[in-house]
């Protein structure tokens, strides 16, 4: 086993420069940081490695806003897809690239990959929205047309993906495929698609199928990149991580709002028993963010939805049982994948 010693050793004899010893040190400490959050039962979950990487992020967000005010400025009063907005976000795409190929691919940091992850996916649907006028900036969103830009920025940002193997960029990818679903639907109903109307319509008819297909399809995906990292040293894991984020949320807004909306006052009794589902579910695969995910959402749509005593009661007996089930989620895990077949508990995370 090579040693830090050797390393040094190594940098002294010109055979390695100090750049990539201190690159071989920082790979090696996160494979046994790694190792022991797996050994562990912790779910991996980074946003950044230090301060440096938060430094970086305010300065691209200001980097950011001057960009586009410079923009603005040479674009002056022109609306919809001018030649020069066309510019600026083939140029704006350009200098992401450019940064990404630095922080991302050289130098691997996680807070910056996340935020220019971000800064790509906005340009490309502005770029796109613009391009087929269903975007102003003066305006609104035009939701007949807004499914197919929303399409084009899930392969722009696949793209981005591909490139770069940032994990956050799935979440993006599967929020804005969720968005060519809901505005497909939309359409296909010929209902007004506000915020408030997609919402509430979300829980019967044909959108409650299309939410509730479209969830349990990235669940799959998401499964089929946690099965391929059981013990969650790759990316792999990282993008089944940011997926289940998106599909918890689809899955379960179709039953709480067919379940809200009926009126009925055992609706938020059998909502609680599936959400109990969910979280045996989120437990066997060891999962949090999933259940965090779908129990955040079906906080949103009761207080949206429900009003009185009930929805306070609900609201509180969820926040009690994600404490007490955080507290000891590998002891009831650890019963729980007793009763879990054998083929299917070696392709699952080890239980403590």
């Amino acid at each position: 086993m090579i040693t830090r010693d050797d390393l040094r050793a190594a940098v002294g004899a010109g055979l390695v420069s100090e750049a990539q010893a201190a690159g071989l040190v920082t790979l090696a400490d996160q494979r046994v940081n790694a190792r022991v959050s797996a050994t562990a039962g912790e779910e991996p979950f980074e946003l950044f490695r230090g301060f440096n990487e938060i430094f970086i992020v305010v300065g691209l967000w200001i980097l950011g806003m001057g960009w586009f005010g410079v923009w603005a400025l040479i674009a002056g009063t022109s609306n919809g897809f001018g030649t020069t907005w066309a510019i600026a976000c083939i140029a704006t795409a350009a200098v992401i690239a450019v940064l990404s190929e630095y922080f991302i691919r050289r130098r691997r940091m996680v807070a910056p990959a996340i935020a220019l992850s971000i800064a790509w996916t906005f340009n490309a649907f502005w770029f796109w929205a613009l391009r087929f006028d269903s975007f102003t900036l003066l305006g609104g969103v035009d939701p007949g047309i807004i499914a197919l830009p929303l399409g084009l920025t899930v392969l722009t940002v696949a793209a981005f993906w591909w490139r770069y193997r940032v994990p956050f960029a799935m979440a993006l990818m599967a929020a804005a495929a969720f968005g060519v679903v809901l505005s497909v639907l939309g359409a296909a109903t010929g209902q007004d698609a506000t915020f408030a109307g997609v919402f509430m319509l979300s829980g019967t008819g044909p959108f409650a199928w299309g939410t509730l297909i479209f969830g349990l399809a990235l669940f799959s995906l998401a499964m089929w990149f946690d099965m391929s990292d059981p013990h969650r040293m790759t990316l792999r894991s990282a993008n089944g991580f940011w997926l289940h984020v998106i599909a918890a949320p689809a899955i379960v807004n179709t039953i709480a709002l067919s379940l809200l909306v009926s009126g009925q006052t055992w609706a938020l009794v059998v909502l609680t028993a599936v959400l109990g589902i969910v979280a045996a579910v989120a437990v066997i695969i060891d999962r949090r963010s999933f259940l965090i995910s779908a129990v955040g959402y079906t906080v949103a749509v009761v207080w949206t939805v429900s009003n009185g005593g009930s929805a306070a009661i609900a609201i509180l007996l969820l926040g009690a049982g994600l404490v007490g089930l955080g507290a000891g989620w590998q002891t009831v895990r650890a019963w729980i994948m007793g009763a879990v077949p054998d083929t299917l508990r070696d392709r699952l995370p080890p239980s403590a």
